[in-house]
């Protein structure tokens, strides 16, 4: 019996095929042989395809589609040429939001009184936004092309009275708040954290969070510090007079006066001499003069020295601090003697930014469980 071989080359391609006449006991063993070298070579195929990232479809016995996944010689010197630009001319100036795809003006004003959960009138909240910077440069630029003023005049108004009423009312309303909550502190010590609160520095940080800078009609961009601080205050102005007063003080209060937490008095007040200033406060209160003792101390004779004063009135401990040296240390315990009396220690009770309505409900609560 005669056994007929036939053998393809594993390209798929049809060359050097190969066809003998075998014995059948023979043509088995061929047969096998020929399978198995099929086999070699698909896979030596399929390696070399993954080292050289080509990816084979078989179609059919004889045809294979490769697929390479190519970069083009010139893309490497255009990517290098598109980096050095970069670093030479720098970033590109930023655009302001609106100048930007998907904005809508009208509904993003419409949004942020949403967003915050207070009733603006839409007309005064407009105006809020509007600066005088921005009317004189969209007048400037009817100049520059030549429009007639008259018959193309900006029916708009700057938010210069809206932002002196708000800041009146911020000034107010800080100083009240601090003279509640903080009833022995001086008079200097309220100003200091009524000029923090009020800073250039705190305010852009609260406008800028609240999404007011996206807003913000202006002819610069970014969007100046001094002209976003009054952009604020004029959102402030706006809220008095479309929700009234009290909405406007828990505004101040839940975004404003917020930024107190985790602030210590004497980092917004600078004391220059609190040995001097602790020396009134007991006079005031009829209390015998502080006398600084040492208390304690170690490594006095190392680089770093650690002395702990103590301050006695009356034999009685007021407080005591740290420090490298004993003056160092002496300033330390006067500064903790004063926390104490103006009640504005570390371990002090949290602010309650409740409203009045919430706190006489917690109050039956709190008794309740108390009892």
């Amino acid at each position: 019996m005669v056994c007929v071989c036939y053998h393809s080359n594993a390209d798929g391609l049809g060359h050097d095929r190969i066809l003998f006449l075998v014995p059948c006991r023979t043509g088995l063993a061929v047969a096998t042989f020929c399978q198995k070298i099929n086999m070699a070579s698909g896979y030596i195929l399929n390696r070399g395809a993954l080292t050289l990232g080509i990816h084979c479809q078989r179609v059919c016995r004889n045809v294979s589609l490769s697929q390479v996944r190519e970069k083009k010689r010139w893309m490497k010197t255009y990517t290098f040429l598109m980096a050095k630009k970069l670093k030479l001319e720098g970033p590109p100036p930023p655009t302001p939001r609106s100048q930007q795809p998907h904005w809508d003006y009208h509904a993003e004003v419409q949004a942020f009184g949403t967003r915050l959960h207070e009733n603006f009138s839409q007309e005064l909240l407009k105006t809020a936004f509007i600066n005088p910077c921005y009317l004189k440069a969209e007048q400037q630029k009817r100049q520059e092309l030549g429009v007639d003023s008259e018959t193309t005049a900006l029916v708009l108004k700057d938010n210069i009275q809206l932002s002196e009423k708000g800041a009146s009312f911020t000034q107010s309303f800080i100083n009240d708040w601090s003279r509640a909550n903080f009833p022995n502190v001086p008079t200097d010590g309220v100003e200091s954290i009524k000029r923090y609160l009020t800073s250039t520095s705190v305010v852009t940080s609260v406008a800028r969070n609240l999404g007011i800078e996206d807003l913000t009609m202006s002819a610069e961009c970014p969007v100046p510090d001094d002209v976003l601080c009054s952009t604020f205050m004029a959102v402030i102005g706006a809220l008095q007079e479309s929700s009234g007063a009290e909405r406007a003080g828990f505004f101040l209060r839940d975004f404003l006066i917020t930024q107190l937490i985790g602030k210590d008095l004497f980092e917004l007040w600078t004391v220059v001499n609190p040995m001097g200033l602790l020396v009134e406060e007991l006079t005031k209160r009829n209390i015998p003069l502080p006398e600084p003792r040492l208390i304690r101390s170690a490594g006095a004779s190392t680089v770093l020295p650690l002395y702990i004063v103590g301050l006695y009135s009356d034999k009685k401990l007021l407080a005591q601090g740290p420090g490298e040296t004993l003056i160092a240390a002496e300033e330390e315990a006067a500064y903790v003697a004063l926390r104490k009396l103006y009640g504005y220690t570390e371990n002090r009770r949290p602010f309650d930014f409740s409203s009045q309505q919430q706190q006489q409900h917690q109050q039956p609560i709190i008794q309740s469980i108390s009892n």
